[in-house]
């Protein structure tokens, strides 16, 4: 349940500090007092959306805390899966800070606004007479029956079995698109990777074709500088070879009568065994056939075959052009395993389908096993509240498909007069009816103490009398389950809160605050009187305050 509220900076609250307690409490004021501001905070902190221009001191930030005091462990696995420090008291704090940017905080550990707003929608449900409205959606109502029936982890289960349906459908239908729009892709890579095979490229074989070509178109030349090589080194009449043999008997000679010549000769050898394998293989290109002009055209035919190959593709060397031979077998080797992968990806699609099924099924069941009770608790409820004839009927209808809350619509009907049939609440309800159907709807939901703090804001305008002292009736029954806190302007309403706290503007200094204090039973019973006689406390106003709040037990 929600201990204490702190604010400071928030609109026209400079700092404010307000302990709740169990069971049913009423705030009260005059209009623009700041109750909405008060509650505003509380959404505030609860991560809803802010105008950040709530700042009432520019120059300072905003900080609304809320304690929280838990009992057992039903919010214990939260905590756990997200990591945070767990108590049985909680502390939420969201900032706004001058520059616009707001920050939050669970037990002093930063987290994020979804997770804050994640938990404190847990902790704290809000209801404005504005959200009577919703009881007109079909995905509200679902909603209320799914908390009739306590479907509230079966429907997380279901909902993760759904996205999980959803993902592998999107997957699927990508996989198919890819599939019929790469046909005529396919194709042309089909043609071109042919031509790629047709070709027969080789790793290196574009630098040696080069090579080859350099060298044929050059042959004469060519051949002409190794003639001439080989006549330097032995075959001219002056060769390097003859030279070296005289060399070699003149250091012979030398060699008896300078030592040093025994070395330089065995050199000479060796110079010469050199030289004459040099010879041999200058002579070696004489006599290869790689002058063999017959094979320039085929060469000339290969080159220019790679050249076009590099232009249509549009790459600058030979690697990149089998690159991009390579880039094209794998798409289609993707292409190829492509019904395979869609083969795989319709089989769990199936086995997703049926777990799904079954989880909707089962959430289907339940709800129709709630609709009977749910009906007849909303019903005895709305024919205390002045509609002693009122229906309120539930039905549920299949869905052709999956949805994200199951394969159920279902639809409200309502009937406030006698003989005239129940139909959709859109049609035949009026405001004042609404709310008071919604008020019906909410006791119920609080028998199964889904949320500890229940909120209405105004939920009692256009009631009055009787059925105003009736609603009262009904809340205070309410917060014997949970926390129930009434922001009303009905002294019916007021007078059978435990707790009544009133909220006022404070005009004594130079700028205007809002504040909120509790009453004890004597200003109690002015404030009610008050609310009797359109703010003029008169006798017989203050003697029917003190009979409204006799009884009803005070602390």
């Amino acid at each position: 349940m929600l201990r204490q509220l702190t604010i400071t900076n928030y609109a026209l609250i400079a700092s404010l500090s307000v302990n709740f307690d169990k069971g049913f409490s009423v705030i009260t004021g005059e209009t623009g007092a700041g109750k909405s501001i008060l509650l505003g905070a509380l959404s505030f902190v609860l991560g809803d959306r802010v105008d950040t221009g709530v700042l009432l001191d520019n120059e300072k930030k905003c900080v609304v805390e809320a304690v929280f005091d838990l009992y057992g462990d039903r919010f214990k696995s939260f905590f756990i899966d997200n990591d945070l420090d767990y108590n049985s008291e909680i502390v939420l704090r969201r900032e706004l800070t001058p520059q616009k940017k707001t920050r939050a905080f669970i037990n002093d550990t930063p987290v994020t606004l979804q997770l804050l707003k994640e938990l404190g929608c847990q902790f704290v449900d809000i209801h404005s007479q504005h959200d009577s409205l919703l009881l007109t959606d079909s995905a509200f109502q679902l909603h209320l029956l799914d908390e009739a029936a306590k479907n509230a982890q079966l429907l997380i289960d279901y909902q993760m079995q759904y996205h999980a349906y959803s993902t592998c459908m999107s997957e699927l239908k990508q996989l198919r698109e890819k599939s019929r729009s790469n046909l005529a892709e396919n194709d042309f890579f089909k043609f071109q990777l042919e031509e790629f095979e047709k070709a027969g490229l080789q790793e290196g074989e574009y630098d040696d074709i080069s090579q080859k070509l350099e060298l044929l178109e050059n042959a004469e030349e060519v051949k002409t500088l190794l003639v001439s090589s080989s006549n330097i080194l032995e075959q001219g009449e002056f060769s390097l070879l003859d030279h070296l043999s005289e060399l070699k008997l003149q250091f012979d000679k030398l060699k008896k009568y300078i030592p040093d010549f025994v070395s330089l000769s065995e050199r000479v050898e060796i110079s010469k065994i050199e030289l004459k394998d040099i010879a041999r293989d200058v002579e070696g290109y004489l006599d290869d056939n790689q002058f063999d002009s017959s094979s320039l055209e085929t060469l000339q035919e290969r080159f220019d075959l790679i050249q076009r190959l590099m232009m249509k593709h549009r790459v600058s060397d030979y690697a990149q052009l089998l690159r991009v031979r390579d880039d094209i077998s794998l798409k289609l080797a993707d292409f190829a395993d492509i019904d395979d992968v869609i083969n795989k990806k319709e089989n769990v699609l199936s086995i997703i389908e049926l777990d799904l099924k079954k989880q909707a099924e089962n959430l289907h069941q339940r709800r129709m096993s709630s609709i009977m009770m749910f009906e007849k608790e909303v019903t005895n409820i709305i024919h205390q509240l002045a509609m002693p004839y009122g229906v309120f009927q539930i039905k549920c209808e299949p869905l052709p498909d999956f949805t994200i809350s199951g394969i159920d619509k279902v639809k409200f009907l309502f009937s406030a007069n006698k003989g005239i049939a129940p139909d959709e609440i859109c049609s035949v309800a009026s405001g004042g009816e609404l709310s008071r159907l919604m008020l019906a709807i909410k006791s119920v939901a609080a028998n199964n103490n889904y949320i500890p703090t229940l909120i209405f804001d105004e939920i009692d305008t256009g009631v009055s009398g009787d059925v105003a002292s009736k609603i009262g009736s009904i809340m205070q029954r309410m917060g014997e389950r949970l926390q129930l806190i009434s922001i009303s302007h009905l002294p019916q309403i007021a007078s059978k809160a435990l707790y009544h706290f009133f909220v006022y503007k404070d005009e004594s200094q130079v700028q205007t605050y809002s504040c909120i204090k509790p009453l004890n039973k004597e200003e109690r019973i002015r404030e009610i009187a008050k609310m009797l006689s359109n703010d003029e406390i008169t006798t017989e106003a203050l003697k029917a305050a003190e009979v409204l709040l006799d009884s009803i037990p005070q602390r």
